[in-house]
């Protein structure tokens, strides 16, 4: 493994591009740390500890949000601006027709989003700082803008970290920031865990089942991740001049988890909203009603379960497009044997990936409440694992080695992918 490893380091390219990776890495960690002017961080941190709302939220960014640092929104805007983008591409013409052109349309549609990203990040700074009003300094108008344009400006610079990271580094860089975010949090959970363990709330023997959980659940991200259905595909022999074209087998791989980690991020939202809500409003029946959607409740659980199964569906009709997959192996001479090209096939493409696309849901549906199990089997509180957390980093963990290994392969020598 170790002489596997090495091979990464005798390319100039990869090693320039991995330590390019780990500079933003550390630019990222020491801007978490840096306070947004005019806050007081002692009433943020004793927000955090009253309860775990934006707990979430926080291992994201790092803990820059418990920090209320310049990064404490993370990258959460632009991703919601990028899939806000990509749904309204089905709904708008003119991102459709953008979607086709290729590298230009690309670039156009890149445009949009970084714009609305802006929008979105200021919005969400502002009501920000006008739910924590009580930490503000000198509560006031001005004091509001400063943190405001503080906020985004820290989006929008990791905004152009992440697009760095791709272009110069290894991997999605938006992906590895949030990855980073969440890897920084390790410690403070393993610290968490031997403080219970000292307290004597947990013994050896719940830190065991945690660890066997861990281990066992990243195996299995890790195979629902890489699974799919191979769709086989044969291609007619045609003859052009001189030349025969075709004849030969492919196929098409339909993911088991085509939506990912996005039907997590929208049930999540929804049902955040009204604890959100109950935080900063005082009346009573909100509290009431705000209190059924507690993290852990029964409604709360049940609803959360719905609502991935919903989205996993809305979200893959959204993006996979049968009818022109189909239409595309009609115009290159592919078919399905077995299947005549055009409706059937649609029909078919879509029976199939109706049936995978409910494993897909229900495997989201299990990871988002791991956690609550998780807590319950060992008394260990606090610590997040599972959902959308695990998603992410054994996604792009897995993604960021594929690409290393197909860098490494084709300058000739042996991968480190076993």
């Amino acid at each position: 493994m170790l002489s596997a490893l090495s091979n990464i380091y005798r390319i100039p390219e990869l090693r320039q591009k991995i330590t390019f990776t780990l500079i933003m890495f550390a630019i990222f960690r020491m801007g978490t740390h840096i306070p947004v002017p005019g806050v007081n961080p002692a009433v943020i941190e004793q927000l955090f500890s009253s309860g775990n709302l934006f707990g979430l939220l926080d291992l994201f960014s790092g803990g820059a949000l418990s920090k209320f640092s310049i990064f404490a929104m993370s990258i959460t805007p632009y991703i919601n601006a990028s899939i806000i983008i990509q749904l309204l591409t089905v709904v708008i013409p003119t991102l459709e027709q953008w979607s086709k052109e290729g590298q230009e349309g690309h670039k156009k549609t890149t445009q949009v989003t970084r714009y609305f990203t802006v929008a979105l990040a200021f919005l969400q700074a502002i009501g920000m700082s006008i739910g924590l009003k009580d930490a503000i300094l000198n509560p006031g108008i001005p004091s509001i803008l400063v943190i405001a344009i503080t906020l985004t400006a820290g989006t929008v610079f990791l905004m152009w970290v992440g697009e760095q990271m791709t272009a110069q580094g290894v991997g999605n860089g938006i992906s590895l920031i949030i990855f980073a975010g969440i890897v920084a949090a390790l410690p403070k959970n393993l610290e968490k865990i031997y403080r219970y363990l000292q307290a004597g709330t947990i013994n050896a023997f719940n830190v065991v089942i945690f660890a066997l959980i861990a281990v066992a659940m990243v195996v299995f991200v890790i195979l629902i991740h890489q699974a799919h259905r191979r769709i086989p595909i044969s291609y007619a022999k045609r003859v052009v001049g001189a030349r025969a074209y075709g004849g030969h087998s492919s196929h098409i791989p339909l993911k088991v988890n085509q939506a990912g980690v996005i039907p997590i991020i929208f049930a999540s939202s929804v049902l955040m909203f009204p604890v959100t809500v109950a935080q900063f409003v005082d009346i009573p029946w909100v509290k009431t009603v705000a209190g059924y959607f507690a993290w852990g409740t029964p409604l709360q659980t049940t609803l959360y379960a719905l609502l991935i199964l919903f989205f996993t569906y809305f979200y893959t009709a959204v993006t996979v497009k049968i009818p022109d997959m189909a239409e595309n192996l009609k115009k290159y001479g592919g078919f399905i044997p077995g299947i005549r090209p055009g409706k059937p096939t649609e029909d078919y493409l879509d029976y199939v990936l109706t049936r995978i696309t409910l494993a897909g849901a229900f495997f989201l549906a299990f990871i988002a409440i791991l956690p609550n199990m998780v807590a319950g089997a060992t008394n260990i509180e606090g610590v997040y694992f599972g959902g959308t957390a695990l998603l992410i980093v054994v996604g792009v963990a897995l993604d960021t080695m594929k690409q290393i290994e197909a860098m490494v392969v084709m300058r000739h020598y042996q991968g480190f992918m076993k």
